[in-house]
């Protein structure tokens, strides 16, 4: 044979041989590299602002990893109940969730800081001591002791007070009162003689509408308007010294998070981090317009709570969060953190955001 119809037959085999080899690994290969994870949520499906940020993190992580991860959501009861979100990721059920921390007080007391804590943190404020004051390594501490991997996804801004079928015109307008509310705020409104109750996003419009409660707090007036509280209840108060800038959370079991690459672990954080501005911004955008529906075209009756009310509330706050320090030593560091950081906070807003406020309130020329 001529060498050189030998080197061009080596040739044509060994580019044959290569090709097979390729199809044969580099195929699987790719098919092992992409994954579906499940998140679930304890969310109505598609709910403005709380299922639909959900969704767009996923979505975000799909896009990001360019379709190497995939992200299937099951809304509240499609796969868990809505309260059983947590424990679903921590056992394996499913692989991530987005919620609120405070559903999983029964826990620990701790979670609730990482959600609203009654007269706590902003949303601007919350960001800062988890980012930046040692907030994100509190949380990966508490939550590994559930096979869990933590991170802020979402926040609703400041909330409104709720939803009343009767005015409440002093703190004793509270006793007796059936109320919706989770968290330690639900524990605040005990501590003044009412009947708080933590119910799921999808059961509170029919428990208001049958007497099963006589009031609710939900998110703020574009949640509010979408639920249709308008159409069983009268009164809307404000503000909501609850939820002053309710932080919610995603979630990824530990085993899947401990198994993912250091660049879909940067994904998934970044996919996170990007859509806690979004929802932010998007429930700023949205709540002004929906209480302006509420007030001219469903005739809602605004009402503010006397000075009186929430300096009461305010104690009674001050009481609750203290005594949850002594729930255990995880929850005691959680506490002196957060606390810290609330007494820093407060100095600066009242010389920085609090004084603008005011300023900007003075009666001077601008705009319309």
């Amino acid at each position: 044979m001529k060498r050189r119809d030998f080197l061009s037959g080596a040739a044509i085999t060994g580019a044959a041989t290569a090709t097979t080899v390729a199809s044969a690994l580099s195929t699987p290969a790719i098919a092992q590299d992409r994954r579906e994870l499940k998140l679930v949520t304890t969310w109505p499906k598609n709910f403005p602002g709380l299922g639909t940020s959900a969704e767009r993190w996923a979505q975000r992580i799909t896009a990001m990893s360019d379709g190497r991860l995939t992200v299937k959501v099951y809304a509240a009861g499609e796969l868990v109940p809505a309260f059983e979100a947590f424990d679903a990721v921590s056992s394996g059920t499913a692989d991530m969730y987005h919620g609120a921390e405070y559903y999983w007080q029964g826990k620990s007391k701790a979670f609730n800081f990482f959600a609203a804590v009654p007269f706590g943190l902003t949303a601007t404020e919350i960001n800062a001591w988890v980012y930046h004051a040692g907030g994100q390594q509190l949380w990966d501490e508490l939550s590994a002791g559930f096979n869990i991997k933590p991170m802020l996804v979402a926040n609703t801004g400041v909330q409104m007070g709720g939803w009343f079928n009767k005015e409440i015109n002093a703190v004793e307008d509270y006793k007796g009162l059936k109320i919706r509310i989770p968290g330690l705020g639900g524990e605040v409104l005990r501590r003044i003689g009412a009947a708080a109750v933590s119910l799921p996003g999808g059961e509170v419009f029919p428990a208001l509408q049958s007497g099963a409660i006589d009031a609710t707090e939900w998110v703020g007036p574009w949640n509010d308007l979408a639920f249709g509280f308008y159409k069983v209840a009268k009164y809307y108060y404000y503000p909501g010294f609850h939820e002053p800038g309710t932080a919610l959370s995603g979630g990824v079991n530990l085993a899947v998070w401990d198994s993912l690459s250091d660049a879909d672990k940067a994904i998934i954080e970044a996919a996170a981090a990007a859509e806690n501005d979004y929802t932010l911004a998007e429930f700023n955008t949205r709540n002004g317009d929906a209480l302006a529906t509420l007030v001219n075209e469903h005739g809602v009756e605004l009402r503010k709570f006397s000075d009186d009310i929430m300096k009461a509330i305010g104690d009674a706050a001050g009481e609750v969060v203290a005594e949850v320090a002594a729930e255990d030593p995880m929850t005691k560091k959680v506490y002196d953190s957060f606390i810290d950081f609330r007494t820093k906070a407060v100095g600066w807003a009242r010389i920085a955001d609090q004084a603008y406020w005011t300023a900007r309130e003075l009666p001077y020329a601008y705009g319309q």
